[in-house]
């Protein structure tokens, strides 16, 4: 008999498995930082060994340990005692966690770039059981960080830690991470190649590894972005410096973890692309009497103390440069509704701000079950030409006018119980927009966009404004009534004569089996 084959784990499965095997030494939550400081170690450590050995075949041996000679080529410079081969040398040792520590704080002494992005004694504070964290050590050991150079190995380690980490977190925390193709569906549509990006609620970092992703994908050149954000969470902070340095991505994360409301990190800061999934619904975000004469509200009324939703966005619209876009995710809930947040809604519409609502599936985040919606907000609508790395985009004037996209239909299972945009619904998506964008004429009349029943509705102000101002997609796309044209007297006569053909094969079937037992002797009832 053939032997069953065994399915064979992928590194990133072997890994989940050895930081399982932390419970009851270390909270769950705590993996991350566990795991993703050692992973970003050992990373650094191949590098700089690499970059070594090059100097070494380069005889310039004189220039080992010369930090400008790493730095130059982009590598972080790692005296001895923060090497990995120094830490696996004592990963058996009851002291292993502070060698971890002090190889930590040694490598964000010894590069400007790293600084605030590691964990600070943090292995040390653990007290994890030494004989799980060699066992993890040794796991870690075996990851070949660069051996597939096109694969982004320690990148790919990281994205699955975050998404894996982020579910089995679940409900009520994880906001450190957004799922991957709801990120991919932004870039795909506000298209990210030159400029300022800016996150305002950066997490772990994801926006910018997918914007930086989507440029090199379309052969753009990331040297011509500059990456802004600010995290609130000190931990998640650390998470988003080390996930951009191990990609050696370079950005300006603000000089310390702060709250974006009270302490911006970005005054003065004009992006041309922002990327955001804010906290959903913060209540209590500023005192009633605190932030009254914010400069980020001039022109609008002050976004109410009860929920942060449109403080969110006119943060976002207060940094958008003279042609910048911002796409980012908030709670059905601001679409609609009264008071200050009717008033900021009606003034973001009558300017002319409001070019894209895209209601999206549901159970999409590991946070939260509910669906939610992209918005795109554009500071110039009207006709210009913007070069792009393959061609132009001759956009149309779209002033008076917003695209609605209903994608609850849209997606495919992930993880069991989630939802996820496949490569190809996203390129679809995105080519919708970006028709409706480009062709020009009304929009009964676009060449390469149409109105679509159940999916896509271009309405006009005038539309929006006889609706009261709300930007819930239901009230503009078109709903296919399948029941209109249902002659329901003849499908009641189908469904009777159906269930009468039921119950006559149903009473065959009792009448041959009654004559079965008889014919074998035996007298029983079928009836109830």
């Amino acid at each position: 008999m053939a032997k069953k084959q065994t399915k064979q784990k992928s590194m990133e499965e072997t890994l989940w498995d050895s930081a399982n095997k932390l419970r009851g030494t270390v909270e769950s939550s705590e993996y991350k930082h566990v795991v993703l400081g050692l992973i970003f170690l050992k990373f650094a450590s191949d590098k700089f060994e690499e970059r070594r050995n090059e100097l070494i075949a380069e005889d310039q041996e004189d220039f080992l340990e010369m930090t400008e000679f790493y730095t130059m080529k982009n590598v972080f410079f790692l005296p001895p005692e923060s090497r990995w081969s120094y830490i696996m040398e004592h990963s058996k040792q009851s002291d292993i966690a502070i060698k971890i520590d002090t190889a930590l704080h040694t490598v964000e002494k010894n590069n400007q770039s790293l600084k605030g992005a590691l964990p600070d004694n943090y292995f040390s504070r653990l007290n994890m059981d030494v004989s799980k964290l060699a066992a993890l050590l040794d796991t870690i050991n075996n990851i070949d960080t660069l051996r597939d150079k096109q694969q982004d190995i320690v990148g790919r380690v990281y994205e699955y830690f975050l998404s894996k980490f982020a579910l089995a977190e679940g409900k009520g925390k994880g906001e450190f991470y957004t799922p991957k193709s709801i990120v991919n569906l932004i870039a795909e549509m506000i298209e990210p190649y030159k400029g300022i990006i800016y996150d305002p609620a950066c997490g772990s970092g994801g926006m910018f590894v997918q914007s930086i992703k989507f440029i090199e994908s379309h052969h753009g050149n990331k040297r011509e972005v500059s990456i802004y954000g600010q995290e609130y969470t000190s931990t998640t902070y650390k998470l988003a410096k080390m996930n951009l340095a191990i990609r050696g991505i370079s950005a300006n994360l603000g000089a310390v973890p702060a709250d974006t409301f009270g302490r911006d990190q970005h005054p003065d800061l004009k992006a041309d692309f922002i990327m955001a999934n804010p906290p959903f619904n913060q209540k209590d975000w500023r005192g009633p009497d605190e932030l009254i004469d914010d400069p980020r509200w001039k022109g609008y009324e002050v976004p109410p103390t009860s929920n942060a939703n449109y403080g969110w966005i006119l943060n976002m619209v207060s940094k958008l440069s003279q042609n910048g876009v911002a796409g980012f995710i908030l709670a059905n809930g601001a679409l609609s509704g009264g008071g200050a947040e009717y008033e900021i809604r009606k003034k973001l519409i009558e300017n002319k701000l409001v070019e894209a609502i895209v209601i999206l599936p549901q159970n999409m985040f590991y946070t939260t079950n509910i669906s939610v919606t992209l918005w795109i907000l554009n500071n110039n609508k009207r006709e210009r030409t913007i070069k792009i790395p393959d061609g132009e985009r001759h956009y149309r004037n779209r002033e008076n006018e917003v695209l609605f996209l209903d994608l609850r239909e849209i997606g495919e299972p992930f993880e069991k119980k989630f939802t996820q945009f496949s490569p190809e619904q996203i390129t679809s998506i995105a080519k919708t927009y970006h028709d409706w964008q480009q062709t020009s004429g009304h929009p009964e009349a676009l060449e390469g966009y149409r109105n679509t029943p159940e999916y896509s509705y271009s309405a006009t102000l005038d539309e929006i404004r006889a609706k009261d101002y709300s930007l819930v997609p239901s009230k503009y796309i078109e709903f296919v009534n399948r029941d209109e044209n249902v002659d329901f007297d003849e499908k009641m006569t189908t469904l009777q004569q159906e269930f009468a053909d039921l119950l006559k094969q149903e009473q065959d079937s009792k009448d041959e089996l009654l004559k079965v037992f008889d014919k074998l002797g035996y007298k029983i009832s079928l009836e109830p």
